[in-house]
């Protein structure tokens, strides 16, 4: 049994390589007869798999596309290739869908050959990842091992370092990974604390399962647990401003990674965002060249007006000697609207 179950995995292996094959081809291939060949063809379409023949000596057998995907048979260096392409889209985000490649690579590393894995393993060593400006560095071996907790649903001990490089160790209840184009995000459950926390995935030194499965009781939405903690963040000042747009349209123009919102009857929204201080967030708000009324602070509604009749005193007089100075900076705050906020 186990000899015929590799036959047909071989042989299903070799039909999703070329577009078709005819039964000689694919006996020699496979050392058997031309009868084994189609008895084997056969049992594959009994499971379930499109298998097409044209008729005649010369004819040939192949897979039809997009019927059914067949389990992936993959040769060490194609395997090689797969993981590592895999890695490059979890760490770079090249394909969007980073927890697609992420739980790709998970599995795949859960099915390697030990020889595969060992490969693999070294040259995950010896690759670099450059992330984008101010990203910060994660080894793919440690994306892995947080996947694997929050799959395994299993207690854990997390070694962790905060925003100020002190070092914590904590129990754990892991849950999702959340992926915000910049950076990975953990969330767990505190078990000390009892709370739904986020935690830095960059900033995570260690984990260990320890080995008692607990189950989660009315977990959180990841994504909007992630955004609203990336936009609480403790900044030096806040300002709370009202935009005359839905909350939806306010939602595209200030990310939820940036400020927290509420919606203001149907066709107005109010959102808090967070900066540096009054002057930075001026020119955040200039920035994203729509109407808004800053409702507080102060500060900042100053800092506005402030910034406002520059950029008009700049401008009011159209000649060749203006100097676009503030200008080119307060405009190019305009693609500022991620995680990190005006800051």
């Amino acid at each position: 049994m186990t000899a015929a179950s590799a036959r047909l995995l071989r042989l299903v292996a070799l039909l999703a390589a070329r577009p078709s094959w005819t039964c000689g081809e694919l006996a020699a291939r496979m050392a058997v007869t031309d009868r084994t060949v189609r008895r084997d063809i056969t049992k594959l379409r009994e499971l379930g798999y499109a298998v097409e023949s044209d008729p005649g000596p010369w004819g040939g057998y192949r897979l039809r596309p997009g019927s059914r995907t067949p389990p992936l048979v993959l040769d060490d260096e194609e395997a090689i290739a797969v993981a590592v392409g895999l890695r490059g889209a979890a760490l770079g985000g090249s394909l969007g869908g980073d927890q697609a490649a992420l739980s790709a690579l998970l599995k795949l590393g859960q099915v390697l050959p030990r020889r595969v894995a060992d490969r693999l393993a070294a040259m995950d060593s010896a690759l670099v990842h450059i992330p984008r400006p101010n990203e910060p560095q994660i080894a793919a071996d440690m994306l892995r091992e947080l996947a694997a907790a929050c799959h395994r649903g299993e207690r854990a001990r997390l070694a962790y370092r905060d925003r100020n490089g002190k070092a914590t160790v904590r129990e754990v209840d892991p849950y999702r990974l959340v992926h915000t184009g910049r950076r990975w995000y953990f969330v767990a459950r505190d078990v000390a604390r009892n709370q739904w926390r986020t935690f830095r995935a960059d900033r995570v030194d260690r984990l260990h399962p320890s080995g008692r499965p607990v189950e989660l009781t009315d977990p959180p939405d990841p994504a909007r647990l992630v955004s609203r903690s990336i936009a609480c963040r403790p900044y030096p000042l806040t300002v709370t401003i009202r935009l005359p747009l839905p909350l939806d349209e306010a939602l595209r123009l200030i990310p939820a990674t940036v400020g927290a919102h509420r919606p203001d009857g149907p066709e107005a929204t109010v959102v808090d965002v967070g900066g540096p201080d009054a002057d930075g967030l001026a020119r955040y708000l200039i920035g994203l060249a729509t109407p808004l009324r800053v409702l507080s602070p102060d500060s900042v509604r100053q800092a506005l007006v402030r910034r406002a009749r520059d950029l008009l005193a700049d401008n009011a007089d159209n000649t060749d000697d203006t100097d676009d100075t503030d200008n080119a900076d307060d405009t190019s705050n305009t693609d500022r609207a991620d995680e990190t906020g005006p800051g």
